[in-house]
């Protein structure tokens, strides 16, 4: 996988996110973007999953050499952020054999379940769920989909120790080939990551 910003600019109303950027993202790399709240990582996050496009310049994603269209970019993608909805209204399995008609899976729900940890939860609505319980069926959806790009803003959000632990575990084990970025101000969330840049030098 292949992400390059060419000359990528955002802004809302009058004001510019950021502006100018022109980056390459290349798997197999671990890449952190850096910044204070408020600093346009999460905004730049929804960019390069193709969520929100650029106010000006370009992003392409390339995948077995081959430019991705618009349409064919969803089943390469796997996302996780704070504010994202999961349904709460259906329980942990049901959760997750629906996610997982639209992303191939990397092993079976019932081996999933029990790497989550919610084996006693599994059957209660997610809505009852606590919020570190709920950050964990997030990730286990991003991380254990078979997608070449890995979005991660801000993981560890509402976690324990043990669920930090958790995911450093599940990074460890299940995105080796894969293009995975993290937007954070949180070390621990990106200590992995080789690759950092900080977002304000694009400002």
């Amino acid at each position: 996988m292949k992400i390059s910003l060419e000359q990528a600019g955002k802004k809302f109303y009058r004001h510019w996110i950021f502006r100018n950027i022109h980056a390459t993202f290349l798997a197999p790399q671990r890449y952190a973007l850096l910044g204070a709240n408020g600093s346009g990582k999460s905004t730049l996050m929804r960019l390069l999953a193709g969520m929100q496009a650029p106010t000006t310049g370009k992003v392409v994603h390339e995948y077995n050499g081959k430019v991705v269209t618009e349409n064919s970019l969803f089943p390469l993608v796997s996302y996780c952020a704070p504010g994202m909805d999961i349904i709460e209204e259906m329980n942990l399995h049901e959760f997750l054999q629906f996610h997982f008609t639209h992303k191939r899976p990397l092993l079976p729900i019932a081996e999933m379940i029990p790497l989550i940890g919610l084996e006693k939860a599994a059957g209660k609505l997610i809505g009852e769920y606590s919020s570190g319980m709920k950050q964990r069926v997030k990730l286990a959806q991003a991380i254990f989909a078979d997608t070449p790009l890995l979005l991660l803003d801000e993981p560890c959000t509402n976690l324990d120790d043990a669920g930090v632990a958790q995911y450093h575990r599940w990074v460890k084990d299940f995105t080796q080939n894969r293009l995975v970025i993290v937007a954070s101000n949180d070390e621990r969330e990106y200590e992995y990551c080789h690759e950092r840049w900080e977002v304000n030098a694009w400002k």
